[in-house]
């Protein structure tokens, strides 16, 4: 089953001290950061990666991961698109965004 936009905002709040608030014209989760942004279509996501988590995103799965096109994509910035995923794989990138964008203290 593919990943929708309703599937990212499960798996993204269930992260501890995830908030969810707009930004500009999609809905950002964050804990001391944002690490995805959520499309207001809710077809892709903007996922923040370092960039060799990103690298080997788009290496393994080129389908539904993109370097963002600019210099956000420098800084780590990966558009998913969630249909070419699913939720498990889904869960996965978020979980790693999620901890690259912890308090350095609170880094797991």
């Amino acid at each position: 089953m593919m990943a929708t936009g309703e599937d990212l905002r499960r798996i993204a709040l269930a992260l501890p001290d995830t908030t969810e608030a707009p930004h500009f014209d999609r809905t950002a989760f964050k804990v001391a950061r944002i690490y995805v942004t959520l499309a207001g279509d809710g077809h892709t996501a903007n996922v923040r990666f370092r960039p060799e988590e990103q690298e080997l995103k788009c290496l393994t799965a080129p389908d539904a991961f993109a370097a963002v096109p600019n210099a956000w994509g420098r800084q780590g910035w990966t558009t998913a698109t969630l249909a070419r995923l699913d939720a498990a794989e889904l869960e996965s990138a978020l979980r790693t965004a999620w901890a690259g964008a912890l308090p350095k203290k609170g880094r797991r």
